[in-house]
């Protein structure tokens, strides 16, 4: 009789110790509970702050820039001489510069890009999907300083062998490696684009007496323009704010020309060339670095907002 009480006793304070352990662990999960919340808002701050304190220290020192050099001088001037006591500040020389590249590189990467998603969501099979899909991705894995040595010293070379005229820096040969740069994020967003566009569309229209190539252009690409036309737009953006390729392979001369031959420069090549030297701070040439910074993110600033607005209007959903 006694056993069968010491029993019980036992039982009773192996429960009560299951209760306030839980109890324990129900008040743990419920601090965690309120605390993961909190800590993730601050993550999500410390972006924002970030990009905020980024926005506003190019906007101040920006400021600066136009309260020396009229705003007007600035975006319409043909002629950028950084140096001496008559230096003059016009950024079109490297707007040019920037477009023109940034023209050559998709001239280069859409038609190659386009074709190489097509050929992997409609024709290849899965295996060798799988296999070359990841060794295309390789080329976005490169630094870009490998690319701007490639250009300077294998492409920039073959070219002068077949443009005679072609200056030993130029904009074409670096327009032309930033498009194979880009080559794996046009062909890899544009086949994620095409891969989600379902088979009853494609089995319908072969269904109707299409062909594999009708199907393919009047079925799938239309149905993934939206995310066909984001990769464009976000491959635009990748080539306007490139920098050392065109650091390496362009040269520094500030010229306003439209002649892809010569040698030209970036916005992105001048804010090296500018950081790289001795700006003193304070001075015109210091804020001017600002300046051209903040022209830059604005045109990103657009390419990513046009891409949204892609994105967004022609969306197609299943």
């Amino acid at each position: 009789m006694s056993k069968a009480i010491v029993s019980d006793k036992f039982k009773k304070l192996n429960i009560q110790e299951l209760i306030e352990q839980k109890k324990k662990t129900a008040n743990f999960n419920s601090v965690i509970e309120k605390l993961i919340p909190k800590i993730l808002f601050g993550i999500a701050t410390i972006s924002v702050l970030t990009t905020i304190g980024i926005l506003l220290t190019l906007l101040i020192e920006t400021i600066e820039f136009f309260k020396e050099v009229p705003f007007l001088d600035f975006f319409t001037g043909t002629e950028l001489k950084p140096l001496g006591d008559n230096a003059v500040f016009g950024i079109l020389p490297l707007l040019t510069g920037t477009l023109l590249s940034t023209v050559i590189a998709m001239i280069v990467a859409i038609p190659i890009g386009l074709m190489t998603a097509i050929f992997l969501s409609e024709y290849a099979s899965d295996k060798l999907r799988r296999s070359l899909k990841p060794l295309l991705e390789i080329l976005a894995g490169i630094p870009t300083i490998v690319y701007g040595f490639f250009a300077f010293t294998f492409v920039t070379p073959l070219l002068r062998s077949i443009i005679p005229g072609l200056e030993p820096t130029n904009i074409l040969s670096p327009g032309i490696v930033m498009g194979i740069m880009i080559i794996p994020l046009v062909a890899s967003l544009s086949e994620d684009a095409m891969s989600s566009v379902p088979n009853s569309m494609r089995e319908g229209a072969m269904a109707l007496g299409a062909t594999k190539l009708e199907v393919t252009w009047k079925v799938v690409v239309p149905a993934a323009m939206s995310g066909i036309i984001a990769s464009f737009v976000l491959g635009i953006s990748r080539a306007i704010g490139e920098t050392m390729i065109v650091a390496i392979a362009s040269g520094s001369s500030k010229n306003f020309t439209f002649d892809i031959t010569q040698s030209m420069q970036t916005m992105t090549a001048y804010i090296v060339e500018v950081t790289g030297g001795e700006a003193p701070a304070g001075s015109t040439l210091y804020y001017s670095l600002y300046a051209v910074a903040m022209t830059l993110f604005v045109f990103t600033l657009i390419m990513n907002l046009v891409a949204q607005y892609i994105s967004r209007k022609f969306r197609e959903e299943y």
